[in-house]
């Protein structure tokens, strides 16, 4: 039940007579809800789901949408809800983004140990890179429809039902055997995650302004962090035998138990929007809902239909342009969590200390997601710092396309560089695209269109790894093509954002009182409005 300090001046009116609105406007004069609780308090108490997939109480939504409009709040009240929300939202996805990367990554890790590779049949190159490919078939079936549920039946039981089944995926690769095994349980594992990383986005789009935005990703979601961790696991728990379980299935089993514990402490404490957030009271989900209208007014629900949005994406060219951008630089993170382990044994390592020379790059690594969110977001500029970071990670392609053989140290170098710029533009990308598509239902299904159609590339991005014999030479050349025609859609976009940024502050000023007054008066601004403004 949702309580309040005080009695709301229109729950103290008679429930017996009609109430007119001449005393909702007295009731206003009386209270102007500037404490934000008042419709909260008067919503009483509220039936239970009937069942796992039912709709979220659109009352409850709409009562602290309507507190949010008229709370007074200080600056320091804000940064405190700022600081509950990191507490719990942030503390919750770096959890379960942390252990989504230990199940899809430790397969590159164990391809290094002959036992796994003769237990799957994985006996040459081809076998392998399909197996890879095939995780990312789930993605593309999936994606779309997946960011639609979660909307409908909220976060915590959307990311509980997903890392439950690749937890359990991940957990089923100890004792199952033959290549076949090894394809189905990488579709299964690929089906698991779909619409994880875009629904991600999508949520924290509902907790945090957009220049909050890209830092917070790069915390919550970079493979650098995890890819260090998981490093350091594997280069211990595969030097493990047991009469009973080999040190690789021992990776498996360490790393797939903690996903479904994850996914319980998901549904308990994850909650699906801000308005269900019980770690809040009234007044502070008025708070955390009334400093994002100021940005971007979210909606938790209504607006136009599934459909719609994807008719409205497909035929945005910023979609498209964001799709080239994410493509581009998803050639090559698609494929170094899984060649990292492979390209440092073929300079001469061997596979057990070349888990533990993973943990390097990742390390540095992250120090550049970081840096590169928190600069993109204290500037306010996504474009300038995507070509940075897509400049810094073809440099590294060209290193190893052309220097490896000459020089191990110079590969090595290269992988810092490879990692740091492939994984800095996660964030900036998926944030700049939770910028530039609204209202909500659109930038729902926007990220989850660009995550899907990237993902069907990366089915044949493991392919370009056909040369093993060739030190992966083409490999890398074609992932260095891939990342400059990602500077080059980066440039357009930027370029087409500030130019439609312009002519719409052209445009409104031009426009008289009579005209403005004629825009549309929704909660939420489409990015088609003259005044909505565009993050460059």
């Amino acid at each position: 039940m949702l309580a309040s300090s005080s009695q709301s001046p229109i729950a103290a009116l008679s429930p017996v007579s009609p109430v007119s609105e001449k005393d909702i406007e007295e009731a206003y004069i009386e209270d102007p809800n500037t404490e934000g609780t008042r419709f909260q308090a008067a919503l009483g108490e509220r039936a239970r789901r009937r069942h796992f997939f039912s709709r979220l109480d659109n009352e409850v939504a709409d009562a602290v949408h309507k507190d949010a409009e008229t709370v007074d709040f200080t600056e320091g009240e804000e940064k405190e809800v700022r600081r509950k929300i990191d507490r719990r939202v942030l503390s919750l996805v770096i959890g379960s983004y942390l252990f989504n990367q230990f199940d899809r990554t430790n397969i590159g890790n164990v391809h290094t140990v002959a036992a796994f590779n003769e237990n799957y049949g994985v006996t040459n190159n081809n076998r392998w890179t399909l197996a890879l490919s095939v995780f990312y078939i789930g993605y593309c079936l999936l994606e779309i429809p997946a960011n639609v549920l979660q909307r409908r039946i909220g976060a915590n039981k959307f990311f509980f039902m997903s890392l439950t089944w690749w937890g359990l995926c991940s957990l089923s690769f100890v004792y199952a055997k033959s290549y076949t095994g090894l394809l189905i349980l990488r579709v299964l594992l690929g089906i698991g995650e779909a619409g994880y990383y875009a629904g991600m986005v999508y949520y924290l789009s509902f907790w945090y302004k957009r220049h909050e935005l890209a830092m917070r990703i790069s915390i919550c979601m970079t493979g650098t962090y995890p890819g260090a961790i998981s490093g350091l696991i594997a280069f211990g728990l595969l030097r493990v035998h047991t009469s009973v379980l080999k040190g690789w299935q021992f990776l498996f089993l360490i790393e797939a138990i903690p996903t479904i514990i994850m996914a319980s402490l998901l549904l308990l404490f994850l909650p699906s929007f801000p308005f269900t957030a019980s770690f809040l009271t009234p007044r502070q989900r008025a708070i955390a809902q009334a400093r994002l209208n100021k940005d971007q007014k979210p909606t938790s629900h209504g607006g136009m239909s599934g459909f719609r949005a994807f008719a409205m994406v497909v035929t945005d060219v910023n979609a498209w342009l964001l799709m080239i951008i994410y493509c581009g630089f998803n050639v090559g993170t698609a494929t170094i969590t899984y060649f990292l382990p492979t390209l440092i044994v073929d300079l001469g390592f061997s596979g057990i200390n070349a888990q533990g020379m993973t943990v390097a790059p990742y390390v540095a690594g992250w120090f550049l997601v970081v840096f590169q969110a928190w600069h993109s977001d204290r500037t306010r500029d996504r474009g300038w710092h995507v070509m940075l970071s897509s400049a810094i990670s073809f440099i590294g392609y060209l290193i190893l396309a052309t220097s490896v053989e000459k020089s191990v140290g110079a590969g090595y170098f290269a992988l810092f560089l490879v990692v740091g710029g492939n994984f800095s533009l996660f964030p900036l990308v998926m944030s700049w695209a939770a910028n530039c598509f609204s209202p909500t239902p659109k930038r729902g299904v926007g990220t989850a269109f660009i995550v899907s159609i990237a993902n069907c590339l990366s089915i044949a991005a493991p392919q370009i790894y056909f040369d093993n014999y060739d030190d992966y030479r083409k490999g890398h050349a074609i992932s260095a093509g891939c990342l400059f025609a990602s500077i080059l859609a980066a440039f357009v976009l930027r370029t087409r954002l500030s130019h439609k940024n312009r002519k719409n502050r052209d445009h409104l000023q031009a426009m008289t009182q009579d005209e403005k007054t004629k825009l549309s008066d929704e909660p939420e601004i489409a990015d088609t409005d003259p005044r909505y403004v565009f993050m460059v």
